[in-house]
């Protein structure tokens, strides 16, 4: 009987499921997903942590808490930085301790620290730390490690190469007598892009299906992983002088990209109460005003987001670029 491994379905998910998914797979686990967000699993992690703890976090202890009589071990990896001198938010490198102590009943957490800053060999001894729960055979581990690289940028790839969007490729990927994910074509009268973090922009719940009402309202959604990410790279450092922060791109390039490109309109979301997200959505709010490209609207959401609230500015958003557009 296998080891069943549980990932919350919130947070990183949406960035790095494949490469998660395919790591366990080779090792011999099964990988248990949470269900897709509700108002009882947002309700049950808001009340494990204090009020100041952001929506995205809550919702993923909510998830945590969902999983715990589910699996064997619950995978919570403190992912620092990805990249060089490049670092993540502070409540992601203390997520696995936050869970620890907010959701008591659960297994034990698979607590891996990625920490690119500290060298090869740093990375590799966490994975061997990993993979000693699942093989002994370090030739494995490796193994397993290197096909769910492959898998992350080949998961990469085909979402910008096929303009599809994150529940798209997963769809794509996992759904069996899947139907053609390629987005039917309809007569869109406005083109917008949504930018933000991909745990915002594709929990339906939290965000209140706000892509799915900018469609039925009449327009054509973009994404950040629609844009390949020497395009993303490239806007970043158009609007600053260095990336800072861990997916920045999916903020500050996406929202660089998409002002210079062919939409009619960006729209911004974030979590209430989000630091790196103020100061990234400033940024890019601040080029749009200064060069004069696309309108630009910003979207804070919280626990308390009112769905009317939300359906009203979009609407008056989408009124306002058709004036544009017309004129």
């Amino acid at each position: 009987m296998s080891i069943k491994v549980g990932i919350p379905r919130a947070l990183l998910y949406y960035q790095y499921f494949p490469m998660w998914k395919t790591f366990f797979d080779t090792l011999g686990a099964e990988v248990v997903i949470s269900a897709p967000t509700t108002k009882a699993i947002l309700a049950d992690g808001a009340s494990r942590l204090v009020a100041e703890t952001c929506l995205p976090v809550k919702v993923f202890c909510g998830h945590a808490a969902s999983l715990a009589k589910q699996c064997d071990y619950l995978f919570v990896p403190s992912i620092r930085s990805v990249e060089a001198r490049v670092f993540n938010c502070s409540k992601f490198l203390g997520l696995p301790d936050m869970i620890k102590a907010a959701v008591p009943e659960s297994p034990p957490i698979l607590d891996t620290e990625v920490d690119i800053n500290k060298g090869p060999r740093s990375f590799w001894m966490a994975i061997y730390g990993l993979t000693r729960h699942f093989t002994a055979n370090p030739f494995l581990a490796k193994k397993a490690t290197q096909m769910a690289m492959e898998a992350h940028r080949a998961f990469r790839k085909m979402m910008w190469r096929e303009s599809l969007t994150v529940p798209q490729a997963f769809d794509s990927l996992y759904v069996k007598n899947k139907i053609n994910t390629a987005q039917t074509p309809r007569n869109h009268r406005l083109k917008v892009a949504l930018i933000g973090h991909s745990y915002l922009m594709h929990d339906e719940f939290i965000n209140h299906r706000l892509s799915h009402r900018l469609e039925t309202l009449g327009a054509q959604v973009f994404m950040p992983e629609m844009v390949s990410p020497k395009e993303l790279r490239a806007a970043v450092l158009k609007l600053e002088d260095k990336v800072y922060w861990t997916h920045e791109t999916e903020v500050v390039g996406a929202g660089g990209y998409y002002m210079s490109d062919f939409v009619d309109g960006v729209i911004g979301i974030a979590a209430f109460g989000c630091g790196p997200d103020s100061l990234m959505m400033d940024v890019v709010e601040r080029y749009g005003r200064q060069h004069k490209t696309k309108p630009f609207m910003y979207l804070t959401i919280d626990e308390h987001s009112a769905e009317a609230g939300i359906l009203t500015r979009l609407e008056a958003f989408l009124d306002m670029l058709a004036r544009r557009k017309k004129q």
